[in-house]
């Protein structure tokens, strides 16, 4: 009683890459552009956060390669299907941007603990104008690529999401310091991207956290459970169900269902029933890739 939903599927994977392959590109044009302004406006915060962005690329890739894999159909060794190999690459980006959360924090407390500034060089105003368009652009790319991921459900690309964010609080770090250096006062960069550093981690952990509730078989949360079951009741001949089972595997929803109906009906008339309860419930729940019911006698 397996669902096919290959054109939703399609959809997801082609939404998927084709947002991943949007950020590559701007990232690397956003990276070349920060390294050629920090290197012109001598700022070293500005060239820090251009291998930052460069970074995101790595990430990306990432996506593409766990939303492709994900997406392979089910093979004799993988009879229920590859999704949780996207739950794999979103553990993986959540990795990647806790340790990139990590440097930038450590990189902070290094510059505040040794209070040296004595090489210090006041940076060009082609920095600031660098940091204020990263700002815009990884802004505008956290929330392109957010919507996309809420709208196919997929966590690689809301982890890549959530990087382009940690690049854009990079930025005003970068933009602080930036300023703060013009006007005398350089250890506002270091301060600034500590606090930066906490946010980061913060979004890496709920990231971590999605992705591993994902890969244990973790129920559907009690509102959506509790849809099935009215979608499941609907059906008149259903006197009861006796037992309500759902798990989620990777961004699909597995169900085993077992209802209770009268035992003087024939085989064929259960049959019945429990086909149309499968019908309505797979027709309800567009996530819902495989479900099982099983009649009990009332």
């Amino acid at each position: 009683m397996d669902k096919n939903n290959t054109f939703q599927d399609n959809y997801t994977v082609d939404t998927a890459v084709r947002v991943s392959l949007v950020s590559i590109i701007t990232n690397t044009l956003l990276s070349l552009f920060k390294l050629i302004a920090g290197f012109t406006a001598n700022s070293a915060a500005m060239i820090s956060d251009g291998v930052h962005s460069a970074s995101d690329v790595f990430s990306s890739i990432i996506v593409i390669i766990g939303v492709k894999l994900s997406s392979k159909k089910s093979d004799k060794e993988h009879p229920y299907g590859h999704e949780r190999l996207e739950c794999v690459a979103a553990i993986v980006l959540a990795v990647i941007l806790f340790i990139s959360g990590c440097f930038i924090g450590l990189d902070a407390v290094t510059k505040i603990s040794a209070n040296d500034y004595s090489g210090f060089k006041e940076p060009g105003v082609l920095a600031i104008i660098a940091a204020v368009v990263s700002i815009i652009v990884k802004e505008a790319m956290f929330h392109y690529t957010k919507y996309y991921a809420k709208k196919t459900d997929s966590g690689a690309v809301m982890a890549d999401a959530w990087h382009h964010r940690s690049d854009a609080l990079s930025s005003v770090g970068a933009l602080i310091g930036i300023i703060g250096a013009r006007n005398g006062i350089p250890v506002l960069e270091p301060v600034a991207s500590l606090v930066i550093c906490l946010f980061i981690a913060k979004a890496a952990l709920e990231i971590f956290l999605d992705a591993v509730n994902k890969m244990v078989d973790h129920c559907c949360d009690s509102e959506t459970e509790e849809e099935i079951r009215q979608c499941v009741l609907s059906n008149k001949d259903v006197v009861r169900i006796d037992v309500l089972k759902t798990r989620i595997f990777g961004n699909k929803i597995y169900a085993d269902i077992e209802i209770c109906v009268d035992g003087n009906k024939t085989l064929r008339e259960s049959h019945e029933i429990a086909e149309n309860v499968h019908n309505i419930v797979e027709s309800s729940f567009p996530k819902l890739k495989h479900i099982m019911v099983h009649v009990n006698p009332d």
